[in-house]
């Protein structure tokens, strides 16, 4: 599903105008971007959390031609899922090999 996909099957069920539920989705983007830049956890109980990760330095190898590089340490977002949504996937599983 796409970002636009997303916002019309969030209109839908909500009722409110597509205009409106792309503002909402953005400030959400925004407020989490933020939030997690900021080496905060956002929590969506149900759903689940982001926080910031951080990746040590490592060595790589260029695929092309094997030799080794050095792959600077970065952050990165960590996306844990929360029970419901984990739940919500298991079942969905269960019920397409029935």
């Amino acid at each position: 599903m796409k970002k636009t996909e997303l916002i019309e099957a969030m209109s839908q069920a909500t009722g409110e105008s597509q205009a409106a539920t792309a503002r909402t989705l953005e400030a959400l983007i925004d407020i989490v971007s933020r939030e997690v830049g900021a080496g905060r956890e956002v929590a969506i109980t149900g759903f689940g959390s982001f926080k910031a990760s951080a990746r040590a330095e490592r060595t790589g190898r260029n695929p092309r031609t094997g030799e080794a590089l050095t792959i600077a340490a970065s952050r990165s977002v960590k996306f844990v899922p929360g029970a419901a949504l984990k739940g919500s996937l298991n079942n969905a599983e269960q019920a397409s090999s029935e």
